[in-house]
């Protein structure tokens, strides 16, 4: 049995602002979330691009008054390189997080919720050993970009294929899993091209196959 997703952790210096952000921003959003949304105390240095960022979508609520309401809980515009024929809005959290707010319409996330996407760099081989290890079907495969998605549907994870954005230290954000056998789950994990980070007691830190960390408990 695959394991479940428990949740998208994010690493703080200020754990508490960055949870009411997010709890206020998001509100409601996240009941229909196969996983949670969880920020935990820990000091990593912004350095260039995280390795993971978030979509929101204008399938309910309008793009600008998104916006707005970033920008009023502590939400800054940020620069990232996109054109200016661009529609979506990039933003940055109270931690200087990346995260784009994506125009009315776009239908890639149609029928997703407010949360539509996880979008990730990371590799081909880094898509397909999610697949395998969520039991998330692909719903996208080409050109090196991949995509999973619960059998339910909803919110989907993306990975941009190459080229792949320099490392720097850790990920602020990872992924924790839950397993009912975990050295069961920790030797099939292995089989599908993770890596052995840490112990500790009751849980286990791997690498995936692009070198990102995550816990599985």
């Amino acid at each position: 049995m695959a394991a479940r997703l428990e949740s998208l952790t994010i690493l703080s210096a200020e754990p508490e602002r960055l949870a009411s952000f997010w709890g206020e921003l998001l509100g409601q959003g996240t009941e229909d979330l196969p996983f949670a949304l969880v920020v935990e105390q820990g000091d990593v240095p912004r350095v260039g691009l995280n390795q993971i960022h978030l979509h929101l979508t204008s399938n309910a609520a309008r793009q600008e008054d998104t916006v707005a309401r970033a920008l009023e809980l502590g939400a800054t515009h940020l620069d990232v390189g996109q054109l200016p024929e661009e529609d979506h809005v990039v933003l940055a959290d109270p931690d200087g997080n990346e995260f784009c707010v994506i125009e009315a319409g776009n239908g890639w996330l149609a029928g997703t919720g407010f949360l539509g996407e996880l979008a990730a760099d990371g590799t081909r081989e880094v898509g397909v050993f999610w697949s395998e290890a969520l039991g998330w079907p692909l719903v996208h495969d080409e050109a090196g970009e991949t995509a999973i998605q619960p059998p339910s549907g909803g919110v989907k994870i993306a990975w941009g294929g190459p080229p792949l954005n320099p490392r720097h230290d850790r990920n602020r954000m990872h992924f924790v899993l839950e397993a009912d056998d975990l050295d069961a789950e920790f030797e099939r994990l292995v089989g599908l091209g993770a890596t052995l980070v840490a112990r500790h007691a009751g849980e286990v830190e791997m690498a995936d196959p692009d070198g990102n960390e995550f816990r599985i408990r």
